[in-house]
């Protein structure tokens, strides 16, 4: 179980972290209702969330988009930091693309921002417990990948950095390099190297396999 601040009789202290002012702001007013929990910090970016750990929140909430960074990066360096702290990630992508990766990278649950507000609150209750939160359907699905094979290569996928994972998954829903580079916050000659070394990590000959690759991956999930 993760010690918060319940333990010592105040509210659990939440760090928020998610560029959008309105899903802080929106956060900070749910979680407050409850006489447990209590937003002690918010931040926009992985730069002002790191600064915010002065404050030593027992949860960090974690988006995955940054404008600056990656937010898988961010969990990485406050599991690192901060072991204890219990990190939740709630975001707009797909858990059944990045709920692994996530908590790979340390975090303790995933959550997606469609879900229902009670479901935000449960997810946040579980991991305080000391547990795994993932959907209900995400936890089905990786029930069948133990039972069944997987129709794309993983084995594959697996050699890819985080963030030629994300390329690779922007690339399959047609995005193209420039707008890439824009959603990431990198050049396009940043982006353009990652797409050379998952062509060679994936032994994938050109571009228009490349595309090819990552539709038939993303639809294969």
């Amino acid at each position: 179980m993760h010690a918060n601040s319940s333990d010592l009789g105040r509210p659990t202290q939440i760090l928020i972290v998610d560029d959008h002012p309105i899903i802080r702001d929106g956060m900070t007013h749910l979680l407050n209702l409850y006489g447990d929990l209590q937003v002690c910090c918010v931040a926009g970016s992985a730069e002002e969330a790191l600064a915010a750990m002065a404050c030593q929140p027992d949860m960090a909430i974690v988006d995955i988009s940054l404008h600056s960074n990656s937010g898988l990066d961010l969990v990485r360096t406050l599991r690192h930091r901060y072991p204890k702290v219990a990190i939740l990630v709630l975001s707009m992508h797909d858990e059944s693309l990045f709920a692994e990766r996530a908590l790979r990278a340390g975090a303790n649950g995933y959550l997606m921002k469609l879900e229902a507000t009670e479901h935000v609150v449960n997810a946040i209750r579980e991991v305080l417990a000391g547990n795994i939160y993932l959907s209900a359907s995400m936890h089905e699905k990786l029930a069948r990948t133990l039972t069944a094979s997987r129709k794309m290569p993983t084995g594959l996928i697996s050699r890819l950095s985080e963030r030629e994972f994300e390329v690779l998954h922007l690339i399959g829903l047609g995005f193209s390099t420039r707008e890439i580079a824009e959603k990431l916050n990198r050049s396009i000659k940043t982006i353009d190297a990652h797409r050379a070394s998952i062509k060679e990590k994936l032994d994938i000959p050109n571009g228009n396999e490349l595309m090819r690759f990552a539709i038939q991956w993303i639809e294969s999930q």
